[in-house]
């Protein structure tokens, strides 16, 4: 018999909510889209594409790298205007993730994460986001933002 366990101390459901919906997004040939609240501590993603403190990013297999979700973040390389760079979204910021073609999906409770405290801890070295430039040819990149 397993002893209840206090609110406090009861992780938040939406890591594991994010990664399943993007499973049943994939797995329905459908494109996912990541809702993100770009005002949020933390949040790295290119400030030229964020409209009313929100960002949309297409985060399908083919329009990302390196695509990590765990239960702190979600990260990846994408080219935005042909230009690689590193995304970096803690949970707290992700507001939806849903399918481009139909809308289905879903949409966070904005105070899942309000008890939590914001660490004022820089990101990880190794996770610290870095514009790079390549000297390859620059392909149209398949990352799309949404209005």
């Amino acid at each position: 018999m397993t002893t209840p366990t206090s609110p406090s101390t009861i992780s938040p459901t939406r890591p594991y909510l994010v990664r399943a919906i993007y499973e049943w997004i994939n797995d329905n040939a459908l494109t996912p889209y990541l809702l993100i609240n770009a005002e949020e501590k933390g949040v790295f993603v290119p400030q030229q594409y964020i409209k009313d403190g929100q960002i949309v990013l297409n985060i399908a297999p083919h329009a990302v790298h390196q695509l990590l979700m765990d239960n702190d973040a979600v990260g990846f390389s994408a080219r935005f205007g042909g230009v690689s760079q590193q995304v970096y979204v803690p949970m707290r910021a992700i507001m939806g993730l849903y399918a481009r073609e139909n809308g289905q999906g879903l949409f966070f409770d904005a105070n899942e994460y309000a008890n939590e405290a914001v660490e004022d801890t820089n990101t990880p070295a190794e996770e610290t986001p870095t514009q790079q430039t390549e000297t390859a040819p620059v392909k149209k990149p398949s990352l799309r933002v949404l209005d």
